[in-house]
């Protein structure tokens, strides 16, 4: 339950027999609607006519909740009675129905005392689930057979339901299930259950944690014991990969080859998750291997191919591996293909290959789907998370319900830096003094972003810093090109830009992504409008506003819409107020502190005697300042000082 969940149904009023009927719709193991029927005594058509009916989806035989987000809230609302209550009525429903397996389920979940003869086949019925990518269902199942078993069977079950949660992306759930095997539980349980365990942990903590080795590594010379443990290894060397922790990325990497070397699992396992790790910490130059399956195989390779620039490759790369005609094995994830945490690597790989080819509108909506059902903020580091708000910022303008509800969730929201987000916020309604600030306190602190590139705010922080930020990022090479343009429009002097122009303009043609492109034109626009030539700053402001327009990036247009109107309704003369916020952002990387003070104040109109008496210095040394100011500038006047200073409070 976040506070958003908790709003969304704060008003809703329920007579006991509707809610227990909401509340059997949620704790069910399936959504057939004939099994509802019975528990209810009303008819469908009685159900969707009545109070609940715009709360259930009932359709074609089944019956679900119309909107997801009520399951949470009615199981953080409802009292163990009722819910016990609940499942002992659906006992005998699936009982009558002769459904054995939810009727052991349902009579288990309502037994006051253990029943160790259900255990057995809850777990291997959970198994089978697992298995099919049912892994809520799964996990319920496995976790009430542990209920009701001791010793090893208690311990079997405790590793189904662990691994089932950490596949549905219950991190909290798994961490305590998987963790209660440690140190005691049975060694080959214990070693299937670690890397779930170090997903949960790194999940729920921000960090991979520390293990000693010789501790949990295999004691005994057991192939299956030891091809555990290359597993467990090659899930803890992606979590640092992730991170961009490259000492404990190669310190598991070392424990995967030395495992896989035992058990002859270097082709299929080893290999390809040496190269995946390699590639997500940023070395592109990985050996041209794959794996199988939906991560080190369809997953890797189109990264590699939106890396390598072709990320239209890369895209239907993802596409064939989510094809419904069979799904290879991954040694990786073996037995979780079809898991919701696998399905989430996938669906946050495609939105940002989306992003990456400027669609925008597209990637916002496969992020708007995947977060309904899958688990989006645990893979990469709750980079789905960081996707979700850009995306939101670029279509919106701010932060809309998902991405506000995925930020309450991540356990972590530190790694969440939301001073760009602020940054952009600011910039796209037209406070550039107010992004810039937000920028410069954001590489004040290091400037942390993912190890996978998502669009920023590069205008700010070039425009401030010049073109000495020059940030590690994971991209494909349009992205790194439509960055270097950025900040050489921003970086060069005014007798640069006269001649570097028309090659900045050749290289932006050369972008297909329309959002880098619509950006770079923007700025070209805009060093266009700051020099005076108005005609040429219009021109690529329409071609900014058309391409942001095609991408779905409809925040962004607007800003670039109001930039126009705003050089229609100046028909090139200065209109801003208050030039003073704009010139001080723009010059304050430009020029000392000093110098800075007198440009302000002679763009204000003081005499240099004025600017004398104000500072306290001489009108010799307001001079000497002056003249430092007209050539760091590029102008000769105090006129075309002032003009300059109200073409940047018109246009930045």
């Amino acid at each position: 339950m976040v506070p958003s969940v908790e709003a969304l149904f704060a008003h809703l009023e329920l007579d006991d027999r509707d809610r227990a009927v909401l509340v059997a719709v949620s704790l069910r193991l399936d959504d057939s609607l004939d099994p509802l029927v019975d528990f209810s005594g009303r008819s469908a058509a009685e159900l969707a006519g009545g109070p609940l009916g715009s709360l259930l989806d009932i359709h074609a035989g089944r019956v679900r909740l119309a909107d997801p987000r009520l399951a949470i809230w009615l199981r953080a609302t409802t009292t163990s009675s009722l819910a016990a209550a609940v499942h002992s009525r659906l006992h005998r429903v699936f009982e009558v129905r002769g459904e054995r397996v939810e009727a052991d389920w349902h009579g288990a979940r309502a037994a006051m005392h253990g029943e160790p003869v259900t255990a057995g086949e809850l777990t291997r019925i959970a198994r089978e689930h697992s298995e099919a990518g049912l892994s809520e269902r799964a996990f319920h199942l496995a976790a009430e057979a542990a209920v009701h078993s001791s010793g090893i069977e208690k311990d079997e079950a405790t590793l189904v339901a662990g691994v089932a949660a950490i596949a549905a992306g219950y991190a909290v759930e798994a961490a305590a299930r998987l963790g209660s095997l440690f140190p005691h539980g049975d060694e080959l349980y214990r070693l299937q259950g670690l890397g779930g365990l170090l997903v949960a942990e790194a999940h729920l903590r921000g960090a991979v944690p520390e293990v000693d080795m010789s501790v949990v590594q295999p004691r005994v010379d057991d192939a299956t014991h030891w091809y555990s443990w290359a597993r467990a290894s090659a899930f803890a060397a992606m979590l640092c990969a992730e991170r961009g922790d490259r000492r404990g990325m190669r310190s598991w990497l070392e424990a995967l080859r030395s495992a896989s070397a035992r058990v002859d699992a270097d082709s299929e396992l080893r290999d390809p998750v040496v190269a995946l790790a390699w590639l997500v910490i940023g070395d592109g130059e990985t050996d041209d291997v794959r794996g199988t399956g939906p991560l080190t195989g369809s997953m890797l390779l189109a990264l590699r191919a939106a890396l390598d620039g072709d990320i239209d490759r890369g895209l239907r790369l993802l596409a064939a591996g989510d094809s419904a005609i069979g799904v290879e094995a991954d040694p990786f994830v073996a037995g979780f293909e079809l898991s919701p945490l696998v399905a989430a690597y996938r669906a946050i790989v495609e939105a940002l290959l989306l992003m990456w080819r400027g669609d925008i509108g597209a990637a916002r909506d496969r992020m708007l789907r995947a977060a309904l059902e899958l688990p989006v903020a645990v893979p990469f580091d709750g980079l789905g998370v960081v996707i979700a708000r850009r995306l939101d910022l670029a279509v919106l303008g701010h932060l809309g319900p998902f991405a506000r509800a995925l930020t309450a969730a991540l356990p972590a929201p530190g790694r969440i830096d939301q001073l760009v987000d602020r940054g952009i916020e600011a910039f796209l309604a037209g406070d550039s003094a107010e992004a810039a600030a937000c920028m410069r306190l954001w590489r004040d602190r290091g400037a942390p972003q993912p190890m996978l590139s998502v669009p920023g705010l590069d205008e700010a922080i070039v425009v401030t810093h010049g073109a000495s930020w020059h940030p590690r990022r994971i991209e494909p090479p349009e992205i790194a090109l439509a960055q270097r343009l950025r900040v050489q429009i921003t970086s060069c002097s005014d007798d640069e830009w006269r001649v570097e122009r028309p090659l900045v303009v050749a290289a932006a043609r050369t972008l297909t992504s329309p959002f880098s492109r619509g950006r770079v034109e923007a700025m070209i626009g805009t060093r266009s409008l700051m020099k005076g030539d108005i005609a040429i700053g219009r021109e690529h402001l329409s071609m900014a506003l058309n391409l942001l327009e095609v991408s779905g990036a409809t925040a962004w247009a607007r800003a670039i819409a109001g930039r126009l109107d705003r050089v229609e309704a100046a028909d090139g003369a200065a209109v801003a107020p208050d030039p003073l916020s704009s010139c001080r952002r723009v010059w304050e990387s430009m020029l000392t502190a000093r110098e800075l003070e007198v440009a302000m104040l002679a763009v204000g109109g003081s005499s240099n005697r004025d600017i004398a008496d104000s500072l306290h210095v001489s009108v010799r040394t307001v001079e000497v300042h002056l003249g430092r100011v007209f050539t760091k500038l590029e102008v000769r006047t105090r006129v075309e000082l002032t003009v300059l200073a109200h073409r940047i409070g018109q246009y930045v």
